[in-house]
């Protein structure tokens, strides 16, 4: 019986070590943006993205739900969901990577840092590179990143009559607020 005791007090706080080291939320936020001018704000954001951070390495990792994307023209949000992402067949976006060069005990303010890793959307996965800046503050590590994609490069087909108005380049900006958990 006290072998059994000690052998679960040893598992809880190897546990608790093991997990301790690591961030997260599921309230982040991603903003992208396509939008040419003289045309319609070809534009969107989700307040639903979870990632979690392995301080202990800086392995990163962000998921975001197509669906929770809301736009302010809800035709829009219609056409974007059916027609060009096809969130019923591609129902998410992850990012899997590193931020290079991580140390959390260095961080006692703000730093920034390269980051890099696999970005998949529409079913296909490609490499970026980007920078990541972040600001500790009162035990929550703050996050902002941003980068470009190109639709095509994740076989998103944009209609001829439409291609006017939507942005070969659509900007991405991810923030999260990530914590202990």
């Amino acid at each position: 019986m006290i072998k059994k005791a000690a052998l679960l007090m040893i598992c809880f706080f190897v546990g608790n070590i093991i997990f301790s080291q690591k961030m997260m939320t599921r309230t982040g936020e991603i903003k992208f943006e396509a939008s040419v001018p003289s045309f319609e704000s070809v534009a969107a954001e989700s307040n639903s993205v979870s990632a979690v951070l392995d301080e202990s390495n800086g392995e990163f990792a962000v998921l975001a739900l197509i669906k929770t994307f809301k736009f302010k023209v809800p035709l829009m949000e219609e056409h974007f969901n059916e027609n060009y992402i096809e969130s019923s067949i591609y129902p998410k976006a992850t990012f899997k990577g590193k931020i290079i060069n991580f140390d959390v005990s260095k961080l006692t303010t703000s730093g920034k840092y390269d980051l890099e890793g696999d970005l998949t959307i529409h079913g296909v996965t490609k490499k970026i590179k980007t920078k990541i800046s972040m600001v500790l503050k009162e035990g929550k590590l703050y996050t902002t990143s941003g980068f470009a994609v190109k639709a095509q490069d994740f076989n998103i087909k944009i209609p001829g009559i439409v291609k006017s108005k939507i942005s070969e380049d659509v900007i991405v900006t991810v923030n999260l607020v990530l914590g202990k958990k």
